[in-house]
């Protein structure tokens, strides 16, 4: 019960109040109805995660800020008699009713009219009505409201609603299209007289009704998107076919080329941006692959595949920590393999390395920077050991930092680890060594160091925070990467899905207020950056059940109903391309253009939440440039793990 309670405290500390909601009546109310008895028991775990969820009939509870925003822009007041249309699961009518007199409740679906009302009876709200019906007719009976809420998005505001107002009523609703609408906030003035407020962009589903949306008011049933995607879609042979790469071609004058992945344990998502990273390398003078793996685990890589000098004999092998499969697998090897005998024999400044862009392994970067300063600047490496003595003791599980972050005390880390990284820049700066690989990998783990510190504190005030944090991370790196290696320099980017799809097209960025490496990319880059997503219909995926657990050789549920995958599999091709850039494929894009379910599956996989856990809504054509399919995947081949200890011989991985 403690645990709960302090989720829902947090959920209205990192989620609602940080982000400007002030309402002392919402927040209170907020802190007292428990959500999770708002959404079906299998879900119940994720009650106060960051985002909408399903519930019964098909439909959804609101992300709690989108609740929280709703109900400040009402204005509600103790003696208020509230109208909500759209009851859903009933959470927002029970957090009205811990504030108002009297809240009346609609909704279209008889089902979930009938769970809410059995909700609120078994939590005693007695002072809310449910019934099931047109909600835009309103409920005159009823009427005058002080407050009419409506948690869908319909295209106009309905008249019964504005004439069911009291004087000085306030009517919140989202209008628009079915895919985006603004949140409007209309109060009644006078008998016929009213003010509008636009609060924002929002995203809603549709308001069914007399007065919003016809049922019937959907796409054209006879365009078909899975024949648009046939028409559109490019065949492609096998990975390991000579051919396979060749579409890229059309992306070669790209600065930067972000390749996805739809899970973190698929081999041909590995096998494929090998194949086509080969061809950037070899054809198109693409000299950064940079991958989303800690900078100091790749950097062990990086000195392998450029010829330069290994670590010392004693240090560890690079990606031992969880989830040890995601590099540590025969995919990677092959292509790390591939890149050595590339460069051998190649000038220095002509050789591609790999470079990681994460920022979980605090302790391997803050033990490069101090191995760098011994060499350079003894003295210099007193003063640093002095300055990360404060993350010592946090050394092996980073993670309990943030947890006492959280807390005055030790908030002095965030001032010793910032110091030692402006430190190092100006000393760089000083002796012109900010083009030396050496100095380069001492301050970017510095640079790490600094910012890993920031992120396991933000974990602690909300997913939107510390997310954001990370992929800002990435981008810096990524430019510190293309700075470092001249003007002409090009990268492409290994990174799940929901870092490379420009994050603005999916759930985490409308919803959530999340942005990503692929959002940065192109605001900062425009079509000198191109987003190329990977998807899969089933399969096997090397995944974990719960973070730090065991890996496990998992069967991937086939992709749901009306979802992107679905559709890419009622194509029929094993392998093809989809090129979603404007000017492509036109009648492919617009009628994919609709926001549809895409799965996300990282290290962690758990099928029995799939719907929750593992998919989110987003709009294809948006998100990428190109969408790569492969109907039937394979789990990775990891490669074993042992704290090996050896020489050159045997470098990087130990094989």
């Amino acid at each position: 019960m403690a645990d709960i309670q302090d989720r829902r405290e947090a959920m209205v500390d990192y989620q609602v109040t940080a982000r400007g909601i002030t309402d002392d009546r919402v927040l209170t109310a907020m802190r007292i109805v428990p959500r999770e008895r708002f959404v079906p028991d299998e879900l119940a775990e994720f009650a106060y995660e960051d985002a909408p969820l399903p519930i019964e009939a098909g439909q959804t509870i609101s992300q709690p800020y989108i609740v929280a925003l709703m109900l400040e822009a009402a204005e509600i007041q103790p003696d208020d008699r509230i109208l909500e249309i759209g009851v859903g699961s009933g959470y927002a009518a029970a957090v009205m009713s811990r504030i108002a007199r009297r809240v009346h409740a609609i909704d279209r679906h008889e089902e979930l009219a009938d769970l809410a009302r059995e909700r609120m009876a078994a939590l005693g709200y007695d002072n809310v009505v449910i019934r099931a019906g047109d909600g835009t007719r309103g409920w005159p009976e009823n009427a005058p409201f002080d407050v009419i809420l409506v948690a869908a998005g319909g295209p106009a505001i309905p008249t019964p609603l504005r004439e069911q107002l009291a004087l000085g009523g306030r009517l919140v609703i989202p209008v628009g299209a079915a895919d985006e609408q603004r949140l409007m906030r209309v109060t009644r003035i006078g008998d016929d007289s009213y003010v509008e407020d636009d609060l924002g962009s929002v995203r809603f589903v549709p308001l069914i009704g007399k007065h919003g949306w016809a049922s019937s008011e959907r796409r054209n049933t006879n365009s078909d998107p899975v024949q648009a995607i046939r028409n559109a879609a490019e065949p492609l042979p096998e990975i390991d076919d000579p051919q396979f790469a060749s579409f890229i071609d059309r992306f070669a004058d790209a600065r930067i080329l972000l390749l996805g992945e739809a899970s973190h344990g698929t081999s041909e998502f590995y096998r494929a941006r090998a194949a086509i990273t080969r061809r950037l390398i070899a054809e198109h003078g693409f000299t950064i692959v940079a991958v989303e793996a800690d900078w100091p685990d790749a950097a062990a890589i990086d000195r392998y595949v450029r010829g330069r000098k290994p670590p010392q004999p004693d240090s560890m092998r690079p990606f031992q920590r969880f989830p040890t499969w995601m590099w540590r697998n025969e995919e990677v090897a092959a292509f790390v393999t591939w890149l050595e005998a590339h460069n051998r024999g190649k000038p220095a400044r002509e050789r591609a390395g790999f470079h990681g862009l994460d920022l979980y392994n605090l302790t391997a970067s803050i033990d490069a920077v101090l191995a760098y300063l011994d060499r350079e600047d003894p003295e210099a490496a007193t003063v640093a050991r002095e300055r990360y003595a404060c993350l010592a003791p946090f050394g092996s599980d980073p993670q309990s930092y943030g947890r006492m972050a959280i807390t005055e005390g030790f908030a002095r880390c965030e001032e010793a680890v910032v110091a030692q990284l402006r430190d190092l820049f100006e000393r760089g700066l000083e002796k012109r060594q900010l083009g030396e690989d050496d100095f380069l990998d001492a301050a970017q783990n510095a640079r790490l160091v600094a910012n890993a510190e920031a992120y396991y504190r933000a974990m602690y005030r909300g997913a939107a925070a510390s997310w954001n944090l990370r992929d800002t991370h990435m981008f810096g790196t990524l430019e510190l990467l293309l700075a470092a290696n001249g003007a002409t320099a090009k990268a492409v980017v290994w990174a799940h899905n929901s870092h490379i799809g420009d994050a603005r097209a999916t759930e985490m960025g409308q919803s959530r207020g999340e942005i990503n490496l692929g959002e940065l990319c192109r605001e900062h880059y425009g079509e000198e950056a191109r987003l190329i997503g990977f998807g899969t219909h089933d399969g096997t995926v090397a995944a974990a059940t719960d973070w730090g657990g065991p890996m496990e050789m998992k069967q991937v549920n086939p992709s749901r109903p009306g979802s992107y995958e679905q559709l890419c599999h009622e194509v029929g091709p094993e392998r093809f391309l989809l090129d979603l850039r404007e000017g492509e494929n036109p009648d492919a894009r617009a009628l994919l253009g609709e926001a549809r379910l895409e799965r996300f599956i990282g290290v962690i996989y758990r099928p029995e939440t799939e719907r929750w856990s593992h998919y989110a809504s987003a709009v294809l054509p948006d998100q990428y440039d190109s969408w790569l399919w492969f109907d039937r995947t394979e789990a990775v081949r990891p490669l074993p793990v042992a704290n090996e200890r050896g020489g050159a011989d045997t470098f990087p991985f130990g094989l």
